[in-house]
């Protein structure tokens, strides 16, 4: 049995290949497909079987697609209400994939129907494919059906981690679907976990804590805001989700783009924060292509709202769109590349500042705003700073202190884009663009209010 990982580090998940040199079961595939067929296509295997752990709630699945594509038998749920044909499962099954038997668990508490696979070879440790439920050193979070579901789901969630650790041997190899950065995950995840059970019988929260009620106050008071474009994810692969569509978008002239941002439509620049502040045409929003990119336009762009991209090159464009349509953001309305001298040269542009912590201990009362989410801010921030989180900040605009402000995140990616959308509304911003671990030996007064 060998297990190649796929990597979605936009999305902060995983998804898995397990085969026998023969024949593949694919475990929650992202929406393109490609990087998983020509992952089977260089191991010399054949997709027979694509599962689910879950109906996801942070990105489009395309393992119907793929499913579809590949004439591969389709394993999800048979309690979930999907609309769309595929082979149920339920807890205790076992379906034979070649070489490898595959026993379905019903592990409920990331989502009230989750399941984990755990496949077994002759000879061999099992491999338990655990999705939301057991990850590296914590869980799959437990409030994002419903904050009435939540406490049940959370003692849900202890006794399928702790069901999982009492029938499975400590070499067993975990392979959970989220937790590498996924806002899925109820709390930061131990990336560096040698990925057996035995290692997580002495680190994972549910597994170390006193019990289960100890388990179910301390993981449910920890859990903080989650993106809001999630509610839309659900919806999507229960219905089914329709294959990706990465053609190019409609290239965007100068005449057009300047009546895009007139009309207030997002007009979102690529390119990296600090090229941003120098220089950016007024009244569009900078977002960098990182990481965090899809993430946090998905959770700041009202839902369905046309987005237009702007990009040094159309590679840049591509990559934005893969991470756009994995969260079902599929068609930008339009994009240009080429720079900023070419988006629309006669464009009035705009700049601000950028500053570190270190500069700003020279600076007399400045204003600061803090743009970290409320767990961050309770931990430590700057004492008479003002705290509006990045996803509040577009319903909080009065709020923000009046006169310069110093805009400041944990690593500057945040604060970046809370700064643009400041600066879009007309505020006098300073980017700070510096790790928040500078902020107390910069010599700047912490508080921790907890």
């Amino acid at each position: 049995m060998q297990v190649i990982t796929i990597e979605t580090p936009s999305l902060g998940d995983r998804s898995y290949i397990v085969h026998d040199g023969s024949v593949a079961l694919v475990i929650d595939p992202q929406r393109d497909i490609e990087r998983v067929m020509d992952a089977a296509s260089d191991a010399g295997v054949r997709i027979t079987h694509v599962a689910e752990t879950h109906v996801h709630n942070d990105y489009v699945s395309g393992g119907l697609s793929l499913a579809r594509v590949t004439d591969a038998t389709y394993l999800h749920a048979g309690d979930e209400p999907l609309r769309f044909d595929y082979h149920a499962v339920h807890d205790g099954d076992t379906i034979q994939v070649g070489e490898m038997r595959v026993e379905v668990r019903h592990t409920p508490g990331h989502t009230p129907h989750h399941l984990s696979y755990i496949v077994t070879t002759h000879g061999e440790a099992p491999a338990a494919f655990t999705g939301g439920s057991m990850l590296y050193g914590t869980v799959g979070r437990t409030d994002l059906i419903s904050p009435e579901s939540t406490d049940e789901l959370t003692h849900a969630q202890y006794r399928s981690v702790h069901a999982l650790a009492d029938s499975l041997p400590d070499e067993t190899r975990i392979y959970p679907t989220h937790g590498f950065g996924s806002f899925c995950a109820s709390a930061s995840s131990d990336e560096e976990s040698d990925g057996t059970l035995g290692t997580e019988r002495t680190a994972n929260i549910a597994l170390t804590a006193s019990d289960e009620d100890r388990f179910v106050e301390r993981l449910t008071a920890g859990l903080d805001a989650f993106p809001k474009y999630y509610a839309q994810m659900g919806p999507i692969n229960t219905a089914g989700a329709t294959a990706i569509d990465l053609s190019p978008p409609a290239d965007v002239d100068p005449v057009e783009l300047a009546r895009r941002i007139h009309r207030g439509e997002w007009v979102v620049d690529l390119r990296p924060r600090r090229e941003f502040a120098r220089a950016h045409i007024s009244g569009t929003i900078g977002i960098e292509l990182a990481d965090g990119f899809s993430t946090y336009l998905g959770w700041l762009l009202p839902w369905g709202m046309p987005v237009t991209l702007l990009a040094d090159s159309r590679e840049e464009i591509t990559e934005a769109q893969y991470q756009l349509a994995r969260i079902g953001i599929d068609r930008p309305t339009g994009a240009a590349d080429g720079g900023i001298d070419s988006w629309s040269p006669d464009a009035d542009r705009s700049t601000y500042p950028t500053t570190t912590f270190a500069e700003m201990r020279d600076i007399e009362q400045p204003a600061v705003l803090d743009t970290r989410r409320d767990g961050e801010h309770r931990s430590r921030h700057i004492e008479g700073s003002t705290h509006i989180p990045l996803h509040e900040l577009l319903g909080r605009l009065d709020d923000v202190p009046a006169g310069r402000v110093h805009v400041h995140c944990h690593s500057g990616y945040r604060a970046s884009i809370a700064a643009s959308l400041l600066d879009r509304s007309g505020h006098d911003v300073v980017l700070v663009d510096d790790d928040f671990d500078n902020a107390a030996d910069s010599g700047l007064t912490l508080t921790d209010p907890g």
